[in-house]
Formats: C-alpha cells, structure tokens, sequence
C-alpha cells in the first residue's frame, strides 16, 4: 500500500511538473505563430490589435467630381484589403453619384473608361452634404460627441488602434476649404490629433492628404506614432489625373489615382512595405513632388507593411490566465473596453479619472508572497516549481527504495 501511494504521488507530481513546461512550450508556439507573418512587438513591428480609416472629401459641387471619387476610391481598397464597414467613417460633402447631371445615375467612376464603379449598393456613409463639418471631424477624431450619435458615427478607436486618415478637397498654405464655407487649419488636425494620444485613441496614425500645397497640412502635427504623407509642397497644385467626355468633368485627382493603382497589387498578406508604396508615386506624372514625414514615426518604413494601415489585422493579445480572484469580480466592477463602445465625453472622463480604489479606503498592502512571485516574474516561478517536484519526486523516490 505504501508503494501504491507513493507511486500515485510520484505520477501526480510528474505531471504538474510537465503542466508547467507544456503551459510555456505552448504559448511560445501561439506567440510565434501570430508573429511568423511579421517582425516581432518592438521597433520594427507593430503592436496594433485593430484597423480604423476615416476618409473625407470635403468639397462639394458637381465640378468636384473627382474629389469623392478619390475618397470612395480609398474606401474601397480598404474595405478590400480587409477593415469592415464598422471601422470605417466615411465623410462625403456632395453625392455625385445622386447628381441630375450624371449621365450614369447611381455610379461614380475614377478612369475615362468607366471600368470600375466606385458607388452602389455596398456603400456606407456616415457623414453626408452639410453634415460634413470642420466641428464634425474633429469631434469624429476626438471622440467628443453627443449621446444621440450613433454606434455607426463614432470612431470607436483605442490604445491598440492603427488609424488611416485621408483627407482631399482644395486647400492652400495650412488649410483646407470645408464646402467652400469653413477652413480646418493645420493647426487644428494638429491639436486633435494630440487630443487623440492625450485620451489613447490611437496606436499609430497614418495620415494622407490631396490638396494644393498639402504638405504643409502635416507641418504643425507634434504628436508620436505619425506618419504623414500629402500631395505637393508649399506653393505647388495638386492636379487631376483625367478626364471623361461623357461625364465632363476630371473624375480623379492624379497623385491619389497612382496610389490607387499601386495598391491594386496589394492583397491581405502582402508584405510590401510603405517605403515601397511612397517611393512609387513619380513626379513627373503627378507633376507636383509629395512628401513624406518621418520624425514622428518610431518605425522604419522599409520595415512597416502597408496592410498595418490599409488592411485588417489578424492579431491577438496573448494574456496570462485570470486569477479565481479576478473572475470572481462582479460585473459591473469592470469599466466596458472603449473598443465596445464610447459614450460621450463626459463618461469618457469619468473613467479615465476615477481609480478602482474606493474613496477614503487604503489600498491594502501586497502580501509577502505576492511581492516575492512579482520580483521573481512569471517565468521563474514556474522553473521554481517545476525543479522542486522534480527535487520532492526524487527525495520520494528514494526514501521508497530505502523501505525496500
């Protein structure tokens, strides 16, 4: 009897031991597997956990064809390469697919042969003719809306958010025309962008622009984790591509139209990076010169994919296991993600500034053992444990033979 038991002790404690190897041996083969597509977390990779594209034409009038149809053509390579329509808000001043002066009702084309219809049935806007606002924008940006707004209107974005922004309309020196009626500066995009690292709206941002003179939209912008792109330098036009006789206006801008066309070789698990995809657009073609910022981007651009922006990720955040502590915590002790869901900013506020710790009570002072798993990490815990059942199994083991 005294064998049989400890024996039974022997097998139980040989596979606790094993438990914790195998726990370790299997999250390293889940971390290398969602990371065998791209470089590791750290200069090089990125670290985002969901794909967010805000993308305004902020011109109205039929003559500004060309305008909406760069924005819809933007959406519909994003939505291709893999971000749903729930994390996309589009923003069109005018419809010109609507327009009594479309010889062809309901579409909108970006090339003169009409190959490929930008408009139809799969289209979702959420910001419409007057709705499309400098104030709208921004609040879209910052997440400062009214309760009344829906699910549908929001950039539901987070810390872990990659965000595409693309701006075009006509603009000048610092500015671009809302509707002909309202100017949002540099300025402006620069403070809301701040507000967004301000409130961890955001982990990287990739910001495009087509307007005359658009690079010097992104001059004022000071927040990390940016990268910023536009259409021609200070003093320069930024011109459109073609036009379509049976139309009879431009139908796309020209630096936006090489974009596009470059981003028709890019599928889902590309790994084209964006120096490639800025690299490509040639000046003589475009007959401005873009230009790029860098300073504020932590990454390499031979070494950022292009899909980290246009494309959905398929990434997960691997966590260690919930102590029984922490799922036995009630639900409504658990603020809800800002990825399910912003209420207006006051509420945001209120969880950014109340703490779990009850008003007036002192936070308990960490147990000795809980201070001594801490300094030891996760990873040396589970060696200590392992070595000593292996110590105890065979500390067990021979004091059985002993009895023998």
């Amino acid at each position: 009897m005294l064998f049989l038991s400890v024996l039974h002790l022997f097998l139980c404690l040989s596979s606790w031991a094993w438990g914790v190897y195998s726990l370790d041996t299997q999250e390293q083969i889940v971390r290398n597997f969602f990371e065998k597509n791209g470089s590791p977390v750290g200069e090089t990779g990125s670290t985002h956990t969901n794909n967010w594209a805000v993308l305004v034409c902020s011109s109205r009038y039929w003559f500004n064809y060309r305008h909406m149809a760069n924005a819809l053509g933007m959406y519909r390579t994003v939505k291709r390469l893999g971000i749903p329509d729930s994390n996309i808000i589009l923003m069109l001043a005018d419809d010109a697919s609507c327009n009594s002066r479309n010889k062809f009702p309901g579409s909108v084309y970006a090339n003169p042969g009409r190959h490929l219809d930008l408009s139809g049935d799969n289209i979702e806007v959420d910001y419409r003719g007057y709705e499309v606002t400098v104030e709208n924008f921004i609040r879209v940006l910052t997440g400062r809306m009214d309760p009344s707004v829906p699910r549908s209107k929001r950039l539901l974005s987070d810390e872990r958010s990659n965000i595409f922004v693309y701006m075009t309309g006509h603009g000048g020196n610092e500015f671009l025309k809302f509707q002909d009626n309202e100017e949002i500066s540099a300025f402006d995009i620069a403070d809301a962008f701040e507000q967004m690292y301000q409130k961890k709206r955001y982990n990287e941002i990739f910001f495009m622009i087509d307007t005359c003179q658009a690079n010097t939209m992104y001059s004022k912008l000071y927040s990390p984790n940016i990268l910023a792109t536009g259409s021609s330098n200070l003093g320069e036009n930024s011109y459109s591509h073609a036009n379509d006789n049976d139309i009879g206006v431009a139908v796309i801008d020209a630096f936006t139209h090489y974009v596009l066309e470059f981003m028709e070789k890019i599928n889902k698990t590309s790994q084209v990076s964006m120096q490639e995809l800025l690299s490509s657009v040639d000046v003589t073609k475009i007959n401005s010169h873009p230009g790029v910022r860098t300073d504020l981007f932590r990454r390499s651009l031979d070494k950022t994919r292009i899909t980290d922006f246009f494309g959905g990720v398929a990434q997960v955040e691997i966590v260690p296991p919930l102590d029984v502590a922490d799922m036995n915590t009630p639900d409504e002790a658990i603020p809800e993600s800002t990825n399910k869901g912003k209420g207006d900013n006051e509420s945001q506020e209120h969880l950014q500034l109340h703490s779990d710790v009850p008003s007036g009570s002192t936070p308990q002072e960490p147990s000795t053992l809980a201070k001594a798993l801490n300094w030891m990490g996760e990873k040396e815990w589970k060696n200590a444990r392992a070595w000593a059942s292996v110590t105890l199994i065979g500390f067990l083991a021979s004091w059985a033979a002993s009895k023998h």
